[in-house]
This record gives C-alpha cells, sequence and structure tokens, in this order.
C-alpha cells in the first residue's frame, strides 16, 4: 500500500502522532477500556468514562468553536468541582496551556500573574469571577466563561462579559478534537512563590507530567479499583497531578469535594467506600480529633498519603492504631518537578520517621555541596534531581531557569541528608519557604510587607512548629526607637495587604536580630528561640 504523505510533514508526523502521549490521549485510552466504568462524581452527578469523554470533547469542541488556539495561556479559577476536571482535560486536548491559580490569592496577586503569563482568556466559578474581573481591569481578554452553572442557574447582570461553560457546551459535537501536538508541548503553567516576592511560572509539559504520574502509581501503589476522594484544592500541584490525574490514567473512581471538611470527608469514606484518600497533617490531625472518627465506618480505607510537611509521631501511631486497615504513604517534592520526588513507603513510616524516603522511579538524586559537587552519605547538601518530570523552565525567565539546572541537574533548593540506605531527609529550607497548612509561602514576601509600616527597623519571617498548621508564619520585629506599634497593627495592615493564608500567625518584638559576620540574619537561631511560641 502507498501512503501519501502531502500535507502531512512527512513521516515524522506520522510516527509523533502514533507515539504520541499527552493528557488528552490519557483520558481517550480510558474510556476505550472502560467505557461505562465509574469515573468521577461531584455532589449528586456521577459520570462514567463514556460521559466524561464526552464533555471533555465538546467543551473542546466549543472553545475552539470560539476561537481559542494551540499555545493560548488561559487562567482556572475555581474550588474543586466537575467543570475543573472537565476544562483541565478540555484544554489539553486542543493545547491550551491551563494557569490554575490559588483562589485565596487577592486582586492584585492576581494580576501580576495574568500580565507576566500574557493570558487570553479566564475561566472561573462565578464567585471569583469578581476577583479576575478586578485582576484584569485594563487588559484584554478573548474568553470569560463561567463554570459550575446548573441548567436553572441564571448569570447576575454584574457578570455582563462572561459567558456559562454549560451554554457553549450545549449542542457541540462528541468528536474528538484532534490537535498537532507533541508530548513535550506545554499542558500547565503553575505558579509558585520562591525566595523573591514575585512568583514564578513553573512551565509543565505533558510529558513532566506523564512520566510523574507513573512515578505516583507505581511508588503509591495504586490501582484501578481505587476509590478515591478529592478533597484538598486541585489548583495546586499535589491533588491535581498525584491524584486526579494518575487515576484517571488508571480508570479508578473519584469523588470530588468542594474542600477538606473532616466531617464531609468521614461521611464520604463511608458512603463510597472509599479506599485512598490524601490530606496534609493538618487535616488528617482534624479528622483524628473529630467526633464522627469512631462512629463511621472507615474501614474500606487502605491508601493514606500525606505531603507538604512530616507527620508527628505520635499522630502517626495513633491513625496507624484507629485505621488498622490502613497503610500510609508520604510524598515529598515541589512543583518543580510536577511534583512528586520522593515517597516513604508504609513499612518505613515509622523505622524512618521524620524521612522523605528515597528517590521515586523516574528520578534520579543525590546531595551536593555549594560547588555541585556530590557529598558523603550522612553530610548535609542541596537535593538536586534528573527526572522526566522535571519542568521545561520557569515561564519568561531564562536566568532563573539557567540556575536551576545548572550543571544538568534541577536544584531543588531544599538542604537535606542522605543516609546509608539511600533515605532523604529535608534539614533545611534554602529558599526560605514556610509551609503553613500545606501552603508555600514566601519569607521575603512578608517581609517586605511588614516593612512598609512606620515604625518598623528591622524584621525576620520564620516558619515555627505549630500543634495545627505545622508551621505557623511568624514574624519577629525590631522597632524603630519610640516605635507604638502592636501585635495587633502589624496583623490588621497585613490582612489588608496579602492572602489570608500569609498572615503572620504571631508576631514577636525583639531588641535585635541575630546575625552572622557578613550581616545574614540567622534564622534558624530565630525558629529555635520562638519555637514554643506556638504552645503559648
Amino acid at each position: 500500500m502507498n501512503v501519501d504523505l502531502k500535507g502531512l510533514d512527512g513521516l515524522d508526523k506520522l510516527l509523533e502522532r502514533a507515539r504520541r502521549n499527552t493528557l488528552g490521549d490519557l483520558l481517550t485510552r480510558t474510556r476505550e477500556r472502560m467505557p461505562d466504568k465509574f469515573a468521577i462524581a461531584y455532589r449528586d452527578k456521577r459520570l462514567n468514562y463514556e460521559e466524561l469523554d464526552d464533555l471533555v470533547n465538546q467543551t473542546a469542541q466549543a472553545f475552539r468553536q470560539r476561537g481559542m488556539k494551540k499555545g493560548d495561556m488561559i487562567t482556572v479559577m475555581s474550588k474543586n468541582s466537575l467543570d475543573f476536571v472537565m476544562v483541565n482535560f478540555a484544554l489539553a486536548r486542543m493545547g491550551a496551556v491551563m494557569i490554575p491559580i490559588n483562589y485565596m490569592l487577592t486582586s492584585p496577586e492576581v494580576a501580576f500573574i495574568l500580565e507576566h503569563a500574557k493570558v487570553s482568556g479566564l475561566i472561573a466559578s462565578e464567585e471569583y469571577a469578581p476577583v479576575l474581573d478586578r485582576a484584569s481591569a485594563g487588559m484584554e481578554m478573548s474568553f470569560r466563561y463561567i463554570m459550575d452553572l446548573e441548567e436553572a442557574d441564571i448569570l447576575p447582570d454584574s457578570l455582563g462579559d462572561w459567558i456559562a461553560l454549560r451554554d457553549i457546551r450545549m449542542d457541540q459535537p462528541i468528536d474528538l478534537v484532534e490537535e498537532d501536538l507533541s508530548d513535550d508541548d506545554l499542558a500547565h503553567v503553575l505558579y509558585t512563590s520562591g525566595t523573591e516576592s514575585r512568583p514564578k511560572g513553573v512551565m509543565l509539559t505533558h510529558k513532566s507530567i506523564v512520566s510523574e504520574y507513573v512515578s505516583c502509581i507505581v511508588n503509591g501503589n495504586m490501582s484501578e479499583n481505587d476509590v478515591l476522594i478529592h478533597a484538598l484544592p486541585m489548583y495546586h500541584s499535589a491533588q491535581l497531578h498525584c491524584f486526579l490525574g494518575p487515576s484517571i490514567y488508571l480508570g479508578s473512581s473519584g469523588i470530588i469535594l468542594d474542600g477538606a471538611s473532616p466531617e464531609v470527608i468521614l461521611q464520604t469514606i463511608e458512603k463510597e467506600g472509599a479506599t485512598q484518600l490524601f490530606c496534609p497533617p493538618t487535616v488528617w490531625i482534624a479528622l483524628l480529633r473529630h467526633p464522627e472518627f469512631d462512629t463511621r465506618n472507615l474501614s474500606t480505607l487502605e491508601k493514606c498519603y500525606y505531603g507538604a510537611a512530616i507527620m508527628p509521631r505520635e499522630i502517626l501511631k495513633e491513625l496507624s492504631e484507629r485505621l488498622p486497615n490502613a497503610k500510609f504513604w508520604n510524598f515529598y517534592g515541589q512543583t518543580e518537578v510536577a511534583p512528586l520526588a520522593t515517597a516513604l513507603q508504609p513499612e518505613d513510616q515509622l523505622r524512618k520517621l521524620g524521612s522523605a524516603g528515597k528517590p521515586t522511579l523516574n528520578l534520579q538524586t543525590k546531595i551536593v555541596d555549594e560547588n555541585d559537587k556530590e557529598v558523603p552519605r550522612g553530610e548535609i547538601g542541596e537535593i538536586v534531581h534528573r527526572t522526566p518530570h522535571a519542568m521545561k523552565g520557569y515561564l519568561h525567565d531564562p536566568e532563573k531557569t539557567a540556575e536551576a539546572f545548572r550543571g544538568g541537574w534541577f536544584h531543588s533548593g531544599d538542604l537535606g541528608v542522605m543516609d546509608e540506605e539511600g533515605y532523604i531527609t529535608i534539614i533545611d529550607r534554602k529558599k526560605d519557604m514556610i509551609n503553613t497548612g500545606g501552603v508555600n509561602v514566601s519569607s521575603r514576601e512578608v517581609e517586605e510587607t511588614i516593612y512598609q509600616l512606620d515604625g518598623v527597623s528591622e524584621v525576620a519571617v520564620i516558619g515555627i512548629p505549630d500543634q495545627y498548621w505545622i508551621e505557623a508564619v511568624t514574624a519577629v520585629i525590631v522597632l524603630k526607637e519610640s516605635s507604638k506599634l502592636t501585635e495587633e497593627t502589624v496583623v490588621e495592615y497585613c490582612q489588608e495587604k496579602l492572602s489570608k493564608f500569609k498572615v503572620p500567625k504571631y508576631v514577636a518584638f525583639a531588641e535585635s536580630l541575630p546575625k552572622n559576620p557578613s550581616g545574614k540574619v540567622l534564622k534558624r537561631e530565630l525558629r529555635d528561640e520562638y519555637e514554643g511560641l506556638g504552645e503559648k
């Protein structure tokens, strides 16, 4: 048989399409393997894989018909919902780039992201459309779509520029949307704060994300028979890329919750016979302390995951005793590696308590010194990776990208130590991040805000141990002479300028800040000094 290669740019295009492995392709394959399998539920709506794939196709068809194209940057701002899942796969299928945004950000914070990413379209749930309207004032947006509306819902007049996603999807064909994509095209850009006050756009390709799914599945012992709960925010790479994506890849069944309400999580485990749950330690603690923990049937829960912080020993022991059928995994990583890097397995939870585990399937990891030379086992250094999970770089920032990938390794910015068995323990954050309740906060951003207050001579923002937040944002301030600033004044000012999760939980005043000979503030000494503040 003769093959006509005209119009296909030759054999390379044929081979690329036949071998392609994008996010949209994963859903297509799962639909063909198990069309009638229960895929996903949200509130009172349940879809099998055929129904989910049809809705994704209709959404992609509508986007294309209205002029959206490959490479368009599209911001999504929403709490967890069925439409979030459909938009995720529809954008991936047609080659647009999804930029999920933390819905706790303020309008000025969002405006920076919209401008920096050169966003051309906005998709939001109704409650966050006003935030995006304020953030995008003066910017030209080709698309503004509202998600999660039922047939009876009517858009208020105040959202005149917005169109219901429900309406544009209606009556669209269910045919598969084909686009000229490659595995290394961009799929998502996730903004993450670093040591700088401005966030950086982490560029994740289809290849980065899919290879990370494989590591999650293998090192997390995931299965198509799992029934999992999506309770943590899907804008965050942990829920989105460690659990939602792998579950669709496998053909598992998922239940989407609006948020991480302990009562609702416990009720859902019992009602749905859930086998899998991911929460940061703060939420696991809240579940344990809820009065319904012992009254609900939680016997189906077999696979429990935590991350973002180390689980306290006593909490882990208590969970193991009260959930005898459950096994626990600790997932460690960061957005730049999509985000899984290492995993601590169930059999090591107490034996290696406090460890982040070993590198996952698709990672090569080592610990290096300041000259990027590997250090001996047992010595502290920076954690670096080689992995197909890794980002393609920071959006519009080749300098920071080059610095992060110097020597051909991705530099995590975390300080750690590897023991003789290859287990990694995180010692400190080189990038000076605070992880509070599972969300990263840049110390410098909070410091710069507090410096705007009259009467502040010096300030250092640190994270201190906290029974609930695991790490609580804490400001240690040196006042100018005759300053009358109080803790209440500082907190109120930060509440005006920052997202709620960035506002200091504690404020302390000191005569001076400890420094080394070069003048650098010794934050480790501050953390030691104020460690007990959260217990008062």
